[in-house]
């Protein structure tokens, strides 16, 4: 087994930063953490910073990537925007998404990201017919995370429907949603199983939203995870559309709905969770169902701000995603949660800067079923990224302040190392796997466009 040592100019251990860490590794996970070394001892790898945990997008739609930009344009709603983004989703084969996700990844990699939960639920050809291989979409996405040199948990997402119609079925999926779909959640369930671990990726479950799954086949796809003790992912009230429409049939809001079919718990996390209740924060809450939270696609969409800090006082944990991807910096959505609560709120300092770097690592972690990662402690997966303390974001606070820094001035340009499983992703700010990212991402785009 392969066995490094790493010395950490400065490091973050959950609470506290710490000057002169030194980390062993072996077999891809930390060994021993040594703290009080002024100096690296002999052969050390040197990195110079602040060294945080591996960071953890727990929401990520890879194929949104090519969305960027083009969406900006204009004005509009949610659902103008789902229209654009169908326009892509149509594009996409085992190819161009394999290319393009692998260039995504590669982005998040430079960003200190070390595991990303991907969203999945583009499964089939347009007009809905299978692949050969009918998880051909998920074994481009699950190879693609392993050239980037990043872990995954696959959330293959049930997707069965385009609207609620009445408590028992939805209306059928549009011409662009045909290739979402399985037919059932039986067949969905089916599929999944054929899915197999591997060393960096990890297969979970995602119900779409209470729109896009019937309720008589809810507890199907929450019956799929928890027999295999599975994270489960979904779409929470992020739309009042949403809302609206499962009130109209079933009486009740989507969260009670889903707690009346088995889907919360504590291997469960609902993704924006913006339009909620009392009683829905109660739910959530006392079930330990997780949020994650997206604020820069939840601002970029016009969303809405939802409820975070009742929610994590209620017993949820927070998570943080990046979504659409309307831009790749888990500095800047653990920010914006916090400065979206300022602005609601005309106060200051609803987290902590070590809780805010908390939900981007050891509960983003949790969240997609990777217990033992987003910690710098012996026994933890080697995941580590470390960012500048010298650049023009970050020079000037003292080192002791380094969480301050990472989560209120540091952004993604500031990552100058990541490390997943002891093995250099990105050195010196360049990503040691995939050459020229920049332009791996513009020819994946392209190849979608044309």
């Amino acid at each position: 087994m392969t066995k490094r040592t790493y010395w950490l100019e400065h490091a973050w251990l959950g609470t506290e930063v710490e000057p002169g860490v030194v980390v062993e590794t072996e077999g891809g996970r930390i060994g021993a953490v040594r703290t009080g070394a002024p100096t690296p001892p002999p052969g050390a790898e040197v990195l110079r910073g602040l060294t945080l945990p591996g960071l953890a997008n727990a929401h990520s739609h890879a194929f949104h990537r090519a969305l960027r930009g083009t969406v900006q344009v204009g004005s509009g709603t949610f659902w103008t925007w789902r229209e654009v983004m169908y326009s892509v989703a149509d594009h996409l084969t085992p190819d161009t998404y394999h290319a393009l996700a692998r260039a995504v990844y590669a982005e998040m990699a430079l960003a200190g990201v070390t595991c990303v939960g991907e969203f999945h639920y583009v499964h089939h050809a347009p007009g809905g017919t299978p692949y050969a291989d009918p998880n051909a979409m998920g074994e481009a996405l699950i190879a693609a995370a392993a050239e980037a040199g990043i872990r995954i948990t696959l959330l293959d997402t049930a997707y069965l429907a385009s609207a609620i119609v009445n408590k028992h079925s939805g209306e059928p999926p549009n011409h662009h949603q045909l290739r979402f779909s399985d037919g059932s959640a039986e067949a969905w369930a089916e599929r999944c199983s054929v899915l197999k671990e591997r060393d960096h990726a990890r297969i979970g479950a995602a119900i779409h939203s209470v729109r896009a799954v019937p309720a008589g086949q809810l507890a199907t796809v929450a019956g799929w995870a928890q027999q295999r003790r599975a994270p489960l992912h979904v779409h929470l009230s992020e739309q009042t559309a949403e809302n609206d429409a499962c009130l109209a049939a079933h009486g009740c809001t989507p969260t009670r709905l889903l707690a009346d079919h088995g889907v919360l718990g504590q291997r469960t996390t609902g993704v924006h969770n913006t339009h909620l209740t009392d009683e829905d924060i109660a739910l959530l809450g006392g079930s330990g169902t997780g949020t994650c939270m997206c604020p820069t696609t939840e601002r970029d969409l016009a969303d809405g701000i939802g409820p975070a800090v009742a929610l994590q006082r209620a017993g949820s944990p927070l998570s943080l995603g990046s979504d659409s991807h309307a831009v790749i910096d888990l500095f800047e959505e653990a920010r914006a949660m916090e400065l979206n609560e300022r602005l609601r709120t005309r106060t200051r300092g609803h987290w902590t800067a070590a809780a805010l770097l908390r939900a981007a690592t050891a509960d983003g972690h949790a969240a997609l079923g990777w217990d033992e990662a987003g910690t710098l402690e012996p026994g933890a997966l080697a995941d580590f990224t470390t960012i500048a303390l010298d650049s023009v974001r970050t020079a000037g606070p003292l080192p002791r302040l380094g969480a301050e820094t990472a989560v209120f001035a540091a952004g993604a340009a500031d990552v100058r190392h990541t490390v997943v499983g002891g093995r250099h992703v990105v050195r010196d700010g360049a990503h040691t796997l995939v050459p020229d990212v920049p332009q791996a991402l513009s020819a994946a785009v392209d190849a979608l466009r044309g």
